[in-house]
C-alpha cells in the first residue's frame, strides 16, 4: 500500500502548487541518481574533519547536494502487539551555486533550488502488513522548510509530516488517511559522531564521505493509527542525520545499512557498500556503542556476514537477503537477524522514486557467553536497480 501527493480535482491553486512540486522533485531525483561523474560537481563537498556544533548542526546544511534526517523504531503496544515504524525527510539541492544566474531574478516566490522529499512506513508484525507513504514539496512557500529557534529547537516539515529537535527529546508525526503515527523520542544517551568525529568516509577518496551523528538509543512513546484502529505504545528508536555531495563511487551498486539494538544496552551500527560483483567495498564500517555510550570503531576486517535465505519481491523482482549471520570478531559477538515481516519493500507508485527494502528486524545471539537479544532497522539499496545515487 502506498499513498503519494495526488492532484486536486478542483482547486485550480492547488493544481498549480501540486505540478509545481511534482516537477521540482523530478528534476532532483533525475539529478540525484544522474552520472557518478558528475552528480557532485559544483557542490560544497565533505573532505575532511566535519567539526560538527550542536544544536547548529540539526538543522540544513543547503549548500550540499542531499541531506536527511531519518528515524526508525520498535515499538509495542500495553498488550504486546509490536509494530515498527519510519519517518525520513530529505532534503535535495536541485543546483549548485554557480548554476544560479542572475538569483533571485525575476523575484518569484516559487523559485527554490531546494526540494524535499518524505517517506514514512509502518509494519504491522502482527496483521503482516506495511503501508507506506510518500510526499514530496519544494522548498518555497511554507510546503516545506528547516527552522531553528533561539531555544535550540529545529524543525524539519514537509506538509504535514513534522520532526522537531529539542534540547531535550525530539517529537515526529506523520499522518495519511491508512495509517498515521506520533511519538515523543528521548535520548538514553549522547548523540555519537559516526566515522572520524562525524567524518564518515564511503568511498577510496577523501570526498567520497559525509557528515554522520546518530541518536543510537532513544525511548520512544505515542500512538500508532491504523485504518479505524488506534494503540498507545512505547519502545525504541534510531536517528540518524547525515549531509554530503558525493556520488556513490563507481562499481559500488548498493548498501547493506543496520541499525541493532541490544538487550545488554548496546548498539551497533554497520554500513556495508556492495560492489557489481557482489564483494563489499573496503570502507565499509561500523561502530559498537558501549552501554555507557562509548564508542569503538568497526573496520571490514572486524566483520564477518554470512546471508542464510532470499526474499523476492513479488512486486519489484528484487531479490533480497532476508536472514543474516554477523559475527564482529573483537568483541567475541555473534548475531542471528532476521526480519520480523518479509515484505517491508519501499516502493513509490509514482515511478519516480528508487525502490528499496527498509524494515524491523529480530535479533538473537550472544556475547562471549552472555545471551542476547534486540530489535533494529536493516536498509537495502541496490538490489532492484543498481543505486548510483549520491551517499
Amino acid at each position: 500500500m502506498t499513498s503519494t501527493v495526488a492532484p486536486p480535482s478542483a482547486d485550480r491553486h492547488a493544481r498549480r502548487l501540486w505540478w509545481t512540486a511534482a516537477v521540482g522533485m523530478l528534476a532532483a531525483l533525475l539529478l540525484g541518481l544522474g552520472s557518478q561523474a558528475t552528480a557532485g560537481e559544483g557542490f560544497r563537498q565533505v573532505t575532511g574533519p566535519c567539526q560538527l556544533r550542536f544544536p547548529r548542526d540539526h538543522g540544513a546544511h543547503g549548500d550540499y547536494r542531499s541531506e536527511w534526517w531519518y528515524y526508525t523504531g520498535n515499538v509495542g503496544t500495553p498488550a504486546g502487539r509490536p509494530f515498527g515504524f519510519q519517518l525520513t525527510i530529505f532534503r535535495s539541492r536541485i543546483a549548485p551555486a554557480k548554476a544560479r544566474k542572475n538569483w533571485p531574478h525575476p523575484v518569484s516566490h516559487w523559485r527554490t533550488d531546494q526540494v524535499y522529499l518524505g517517506h514514512a512506513a509502518l509494519s504491522d508484525i502482527t496483521g503482516g502488513r506495511h503501508p507506506h507513504a510518500h510526499v514530496m514539496a519544494r522548498g518555497v512557500l511554507q510546503l516545506a522548510d528547516v527552522t531553528q529557534d533561539d531555544q535550540g529547537t529545529t524543525g524539519i516539515r514537509i506538509g504535514g509530516w513534522e520532526i522537531r529537535m529539542g534540547p531535550d527529546h525530539h517529537h515526529i508525526a506523520m499522518q495519511r488517511p491508512e495509517f498515521a503515527f506520533q511519538m515523543t523520542l528521548k535520548p538514553e544517551k549522547p548523540l555519537i559522531r559516526q566515522g572520524e568525529d562525524g567524518y564518515s568516509l564511503k568511498g577510496s577518496t577523501p570526498e567520497r564521505a559525509s557528515c554522520y551523528y546518530s541518536f543510537s538509543r532513544l525511548a520512544a512513546r505515542g500512538r500508532i493509527n491504523l485504518g479505524k484502529e488506534s494503540w498507545p505504545v512505547a519502545g525504541l528508536a534510531w536517528m540518524d542525520h547525515e549531509f554530503s555531495s558525493a556520488p556513490l563511487e563507481p562499481g559500488i551498486t548498493g548498501w547493506d545499512w543496520f541499525s541493532l539494538q541490544l538487550s545488554d544496552q548496546s548498539e551497533i551500527m554497520l554500513y556495508l557498500m556492495r560492489r557489481s560483483d557482489g564483494s563489499r567495498h573496503p570502507a565499509s564500517s561500523g561502530v559498537w556503542i558501549a552501554p555507557d555510550g562509548a564508542t569503538q570503531r568497526l573496520a571490514l576486517k572486524d566483520l564477518q556476514m554470512e546471508v542464510l535465505k532470499h526474499w523476492k519481491s513479488p512486486s519489484s523482482g528484487a531479490d533480497y537477503p532476508a536472514q543474516w549471520k554477523l559475527r564482529v570478531l573483537p568483541l567475541d559477538l555473534e548475531l542471528m537477524v532476521s526480519p520480523r515481516l518479509e515484505d517491508q519493500e519501499m516502493r513509490p507508485d509514482d515511478g519516480l522514486g528508487v525502490v528499496y527494502w527498509e524494515g524491523s528486524v529480530a535479533i538473537t545471539g550472544r556475547r562471549g557467553g552472555t545471551a542476547l537479544r534486540g530489535n533494529g532497522y536493516v536498509e537495502l539499496t541496490g538490489y532492484a536497480k543498481p543505486f548510483d545515487g549520491p551517499l
